[in-house]
């Protein structure tokens, strides 16, 4: 992980292998951001005229490199668009953080290889300080572990021959403010966590079985003083949880239902979080057909960032009871596997007619959905890669929230965008629920074609207990990044929801969420 610290120097005296500068897109051309005063001086002023002519523009995500100025200890400056400048007649406009955020994460890539870099990008505040921080972070994660010797693990050298950007200085942070030194430790709980969701996304599922995930949250719960209860499927059997046990049948590699729980001693209030942990998903018996299933070691991220949001919380120390329900299976079609026209009774006692055994990851969370329930938290809010037809409606990069309640789905949705993971609020209209009507069942884990991302709502809708405040984050689009990186975002598992999880758990911490 890159070490941050704060710094009140100049840039031009700073040892470091980079100055990483903000332009801003303006009416007529690149415009040097603050922050960057002291390089402009150094290029008489025109650094904005010189970074035009290399072909900068100041557009979010583009990065143009120059030699640094004579007398500088650097050797050089990277100047890295911010988008367009905020408005000069708004005395409290500035660079927000999600814009900060993305340009500290695109030039944090950039640098990779680099020992050290010094960021001089605008800081009007902590706030501006945690986003830029936070950036660096995830914009330097890189997953290697299964690339070159093995001769290479664990003695500092990077298996691809460059590795992560060692160490980036925030310019303008001030190292003995206690606001300051406070947003780089947010920064460094939430991104470490993060990033270690995007390492659990991106491990091969031969290496990551229910098991092994349930055995790596046991080794974080020692290490953050969390409880963990871990229940094999011998547990599983006596606790009567048919839709995971259903799920995980097929597979050698038998399910776990973990419970974390953190707990802070002046908490009032409780949040539960529940996430599908499919280690591998292959449809089941309903095979998913070639070109489909290769990246479905991503099925699990939702469990990996309610994992990752619970060690968070435990970090910064919130004056909140979080707990995480990590329903683990994998999906595989063998003689022992659940068939289509199965019926399943789950832990709820509710009996669901299986139509498809690839509509699975809702059969695992209710059967944890009902089990948060039983300790009647305040809200629960369950995260899932659950559908293609989210993906569909709202593309690779938004997920979708629904709720029982429209004021928490908006809570849930602010609570997104403003920690910069693009959400969008849908419903869950009534007259889909009649298409999971079941002649031989309770409920069926298929209904109408159109609209499958609100069916399965509405079908985890039925396990959440009466009188408690739910919403449902279906990540299938932005969990995992098959094309290239951007921003702060890498090629691969992404830890989506991790941010918006863990500001759940401040907003209730400082009760402003309910």
């Amino acid at each position: 992980m890159t070490a941050l610290t704060l710094s009140t120097s100049a840039a031009p005296g700073l040892r470091a292998d980079a100055i990483v500068i903000g332009v801003a897109k303006g009416a007529q051309g690149p415009v040097v951001a603050p922050g960057a005063e002291a390089v402009d001086k150094a290029y008489d002023g025109k650094l904005a005229g010189v970074l035009e002519t290399l072909g900068a523009s100041g557009a979010e995500g583009e990065l143009t490199k120059l030699p640094a100025p004579a007398g500088f200890k650097a050797p050089l400056v990277v100047a890295v668009g911010l988008g367009p400048k905020p408005d000069d007649k708004d005395e409290d406009a500035g660079f927000d953080a999600e814009a900060l955020r993305r340009a500290a994460g695109v030039a944090a890539r950039a640098l990779t290889g680099c020992r050290k870099a010094a960021f001089a990008l605008p800081v009007d505040g902590p706030g501006a300080i945690g986003a830029i921080g936070e950036g660096v972070l995830l914009g330097a994660y890189s997953f290697d572990t299964y690339k070159g010797n093995a001769q290479d693990a664990g003695n500092g050298k990077a298996k691809n021959g460059r590795a992560p950007l060692a160490e980036a200085t925030l310019l303008g942070g001030k190292p003995r403010d206690a606001a300051h030194k406070g947003a780089v430790a947010r920064a460094l709980a939430v991104a470490e966590e993060l990033n270690r969701a995007r390492d659990l996304i991106n491990m091969p599922p031969n290496d990551l079985t229910p098991a092994v995930f349930a055995g790596i949250a046991q080794t974080a719960a020692k290490e953050h003083g969390l409880k963990i209860q871990v229940l094999d499927d011998k547990a599983l059997v006596k606790g009567g949880y048919g839709g995971i046990l259903g799920v995980g049948g097929g597979s050698a590699a038998t399910p776990r239902l973990v419970k974390l729980s953190y707990k802070h001693p002046k908490a009032d209030k409780h949040l539960a979080f529940v996430g599908k942990g499919i280690t591998y998903d292959s449809g089941g018996i309903s095979l998913k057909p070639a070109g489909h299933n290769e990246t479905m070691k991503c099925d699990m991220s939702g469990a990996a960032a309610v994992f990752a949001a619970v060690v968070a919380a435990a970090r910064l120390g919130l004056e909140v009871n979080v707990t995480g329900w990590l329903a683990l299976a994998e999906n595989m079609p063998s003689g022992s596997a659940v068939r289509p026209g199965d019926v399943l009774r789950m832990y709820s006692g509710k009996t669901v007619e299986v139509l498809n055994t690839d509509a699975e990851g809702r059969l695992v969370l209710a059967d944890a959905l009902w089990a948060a329930s039983q300790e009647n938290p305040d809200a629960i809010v369950d995260v899932a890669t659950l559908t293609g037809a989210m993906m569909l409606a709202l593309g690779s990069r938004t997920f979708g929230v629904m709720a029982n309640d429209d004021a928490f789905r908006s809570a849930v949705h602010e609570a997104a965008e403003e920690v910069g993971e693009p959400a969008w609020p849908m419903p869950l209209p009534e007259h889909l629920r009649k298409g999971m009507d079941s002649s031989v069942a309770d409920i069926a884990n298929m209904g109408e074609r159109w609209g499958g991302g609100l069916v399965a709502g509405l079908f985890l809708r039925e396990f959440v207990g009466d009188g408690i405040t739910w919403a449902h984050l279906d990540i299938a689009g932005p969990a995992f990044n098959e094309g290239g990186p951007f921003g702060y975002t890498p090629k691969g598992g992404t830890g989506s929801a991790v941010r918006t999880l863990v500001r759940l758990a401040e907003l209730t911490a400082e009760g402003d969420l309910g």
